[in-house]
């Protein structure tokens, strides 16, 4: 059994990443590793961001973690709210605003093309490496769905006609940026296992 502490406290993340392992993975959020450190934000890209959680959380504990950042890009909005996804509309995070003020800047726009993009950092170690995952779609003129979290209800995948929103968890990892990541993530994992050095 490989086990990795996931930095984060999103249950919501961890419920996805844990449903898109396979067997002989096990993943400890940080309250569940009795971790309550609030870890900053502060770059302007998914992938620095993604190093300092899993940096902040390796140098804590001592044990091989991982992180993730994600966010969703709008074309029309030249790739906002990108980094500042989870604080589009506020420094503290709400999704029902978030989504508002996104829908409000596309209202007028006739190109409604975005992605969920996640970057994964993995320290094993003391080394990093990462991981990227692309989901792209569209935005829907309204909210539709109640499934998931953050943007959900508004993007739909390409090869969809439904919003992350209206699909089941199961359903949502078919197209999930989050899914394509960890996938790569557990090819990775896998071939140090088989080495021995996890």
């Amino acid at each position: 059994m490989i086990e990795l502490i996931f930095a984060t406290n999103n249950d919501n993340k961890v419920r996805e990443i844990r449903q898109a392992l396979p067997e002989g993975f096990s993943i400890v959020s940080l309250r569940e590793a009795g971790i309550f450190k609030e870890i900053p934000e502060p770059h302007p890209s998914l992938e620095a961001n993604a190093t300092e959680k899993s940096m902040v959380i390796y140098e804590l504990s001592g044990k091989n973690c991982f992180s993730e950042d994600s966010g969703l890009e709008a074309e029309a909005l030249d790739g906002a709210p990108g980094v500042r996804s989870a604080r589009f509309a506020d420094e503290e995070p709400e999704y029902t605003s978030n989504t508002d003020k996104l829908l409000a800047l596309l209202r007028d726009k006739g190109n409604r093309k975005a992605r969920f993009k996640t970057v994964i950092s993995l320290i094993i170690d003391g080394k990093e490496t990462l991981f990227e995952g692309l989901c792209s779609g569209t935005i829907a003129p309204a909210p539709l769905g109640t499934n998931g979290f953050g943007y959900d209800p508004v993007f739909i995948p390409e090869g969809s006609n439904k919003t992350f929103g209206q699909m089941t968890l199961e359903e949502k990892q078919e197209f999930s940026h989050r899914k394509k990541a960890v996938k790569k993530l557990v090819v990775y994992l896998t071939g140090l296992a088989g080495s021995k050095q996890v």
